[in-house]
């Protein structure tokens, strides 16, 4: 059978499927090239039967037909991260056991580099151009491995995340029946694309719908603003850093220019916010600006997404909204005894978003599954019937004094103080407690925080979590390799129980 997402554009083949800084290109445009490179890859082959096929190109057209050539060949797609180390990238290839690698001209040395270390055969995307036959694809069946990609976790060596095109399909659907994707879409890529959230939600959702879809080389403030005052754009997709950039950006404009911005924000119906926690600020202030209270849904590598805020009715500060389309989820405690409403649990999910293993690391992918539900290792609480993400049970959940402490909870406290920017919270260990609370703080003014009213000020807000008030202040500088002190200042906290 053909690959879904070929079926797909074979119905849109005069649309503008992909424009990126060269210029713009249909999805026949699409499916040609994917044809070529497709053919380009197999040489004397009918069957590439599940190669793993690296590729080093950055956001431009090139990318996406490669991925779809590779898939169209029989091949597992393996994107690699541009701006990734040799190490890095080496691992990957090795881990993979990649057979051939495909690297735009920017990249090629090191990608020769690659290819000669580890016996792989080398393709530049030069060579696409010169492919003028194109031979006979293979019937690809659904349930193939499609995509791996390269997730560390928060232990460990980074582990390949095998998903099919089964997976893949599942992914998009549920997302395109949530968020009411159209053929008229059309959105601003400025995610990785060595990531799900950029691949499957911004990219595969656009090409499944028929939508277009502008990819930036990178993230630039400047630039996507630009976009967004043209006002073609109907959806936008971002993590929390982005938005806090882009606000940044915005509030160095003068009136008329920041007018014009939040003009081209209202024109769009949809703008998304993941991949990590939005502060409640974050959201506060972007609302203000766009007119948008910004989508924020949960998901991983390893099941897509699967949890979202509703595209029509209340979305609630802080919370991830209810399990997709085809999703089903479940909290349980460490007995494994499901939760009801109001108390906390792993997040566990079902369905065919579900990845189907970690390549080579059976014992990991046996690990991960429970009576066949994946254990994510996210800690969240069901509240008024929406999901809310306390943290990781292996990194945000601080054991202090007996007590099971979020460290997001406790970063959304800090925020609301009116001296403090931002703040991070992590564990410390600690003989007595098990674990101190460290929490990083980035000031406003230094001279306006002091120990004394902070000291006074946690006491009192920080009281329903059941930290100690207690605090230890050590002023830092963070410094460069060179040893220059960089700014902003950073404020390490160390709250500790008085004695």
């Amino acid at each position: 059978m053909n690959i879904p997402l070929v079926k797909e554009a074979e119905k849109y083949l005069d649309r503008i499927a992909i424009i990126d800084q060269e210029k713009e290109f249909t999805y026949s445009d699409l499916l040609f090239t994917s044809h070529q490179i497709a053919s380009l890859l197999l040489t004397e082959k009918q069957d590439l039967k599940e190669e793993r096929i690296a590729y080093l190109i950055p956001s431009e057209f090139n990318h996406v037909a490669t991925q779809w050539g590779i898939w169209r060949a029989g091949g597992i797609s393996v994107p690699l991260c541009i701006s990734h180390p040799l190490p890095e990238l080496e691992y990957v290839i090795q881990d993979a056991q990649v057979s051939i690698i495909i690297a735009h001209p920017n990249f090629e040395n090191i990608a020769k580099c690659l290819a000669e270390n580890n016996n792989c055969r080398f393709v530049s995307t030069k060579e696409i151009a010169s492919v003028d036959t194109l031979v006979t694809l293979p019937q690809i069946e659904i349930s193939r491995r499609a995509l791996i990609l390269y997730t560390s976790g928060t232990t460990g060596k980074p582990k390949g995340v095998v998903i099919t095109h089964k997976n893949i399909l599942s992914q998009v659907q549920s997302l395109v029946k949530a968020w009411g994707w159209q053929e008229s879409d059309s959105i601003l890529h400025t995610l990785p694309l060595h990531h799900i959230h950029g691949i499957i939600n911004v990219l595969t959702c656009a090409l499944y719908s028929g939508a277009k879809c502008h990819l930036l080389p990178k993230f630039d403030p400047e630039s996507v603003w630009n976009k967004i005052i043209e006002g073609k754009l109907t959806i936008y997709m971002a993590v929390p850093t982005i938005y806090v950039k882009l606000i940044n950006y915005w509030q160095r404009c003068d009136r008329i220019l920041r007018e014009q911005m939040s003009a081209g924000c209202r024109k769009m119906r949809l703008m998304v916010s993941g991949s990590a926690a939005l502060p409640v600020k974050v959201l506060q202030q972007w609302q203000e600006i766009s007119g948008h209270f910004l989508l924020e849904r949960y998901g991983m590598t390893e099941i897509g997404m699967a949890l979202s805020n509703p595209l029509e009715g209340k979305r609630f500060a802080g919370y991830v909204g209810k399990p997709l389309p085809g999703v089903t989820v479940r909290l349980v405690d460490e007995q494994g005894n499901i939760l009801k409403e109001n108390t906390a649990g792993e997040i566990q999910i079902k369905g065919n978003n579900v990845f189907l293993e970690y390549w080579q690391k059976p014992e990991a992918t046996e690990k991960a599954f429970k009576d066949g539900w994946f254990c994510t290792g996210d800690l969240g609480i069901i509240e008024n019937k929406n999901y809310r993400i306390l943290g990781r049970l292996s990194v945000d959940i601080i054991k202090t004094g007996g007590y099971k402490v979020s460290a997001l909870e406790i970063e959304e406290v800090l925020r609301t103080h009116p001296e403090i920017k931002d703040c991070a919270v992590v564990g410390v260990k600690d003989e007595h407690w098990g674990e101190r609370v460290c929490v990083a703080i980035i000031a406003i003014k230094d001279d306006k925080l002091t120990l004394d009213n902070l000291r006074q000020w946690a006491k009192e807000k920080l009281a329903v979590y059941k930290i100690p008030s207690k605090m230890l202040m050590v002023d830092d500088f963070p410094r460069n390799a060179m040893g220059k002190v960089m700014k902003p200042k950073i404020i390490d906290l160390f709250l500790q129980e008085e004695k």
